[in-house]
């Protein structure tokens, strides 16, 4: 790894963040929040976004293990008052439930 790759994940894990599910409605709306599932590292699935790593991402999408916010997702993350993980990669929200011990 070089130290500029270094560099940018460190920025990254600076720049995320815990949010209220319901504070992020208007990402929601808009189209641009994306699931990473809990088994994803937040920071890494950010910068392979940030790379445009289109393969990796295909893979994940594949799987389940990202893509958009679904409708199903919100209404349960709304209804519990959810906290979540929270990441930009401009234009996109990078959104991921907070576990429990984490």
């Amino acid at each position: 790894m070089t130290n500029l790759e270094e560099v940018n994940r460190a920025k990254l894990n600076l720049e995320t963040a815990q949010m209220a599910w319901r504070d992020m409605q208007r990402y929601f709306a808009s189209g641009a929040a994306l699931y990473v599932a809990p088994g994803l590292d937040m920071v890494e699935t950010a910068y392979q976004m940030s790379k445009d790593n289109t393969a990796l991402i295909a893979q994940w999408m594949a799987d389940g293990r990202f893509g958009k916010v679904t409708d199903e997702q919100a209404k349960t993350w709304w209804d519990a008052d959810a906290l979540l993980w929270v990441v930009v990669v401009s234009p996109w929200v990078l959104v991921q439930p907070v576990l429990e011990g984490r």
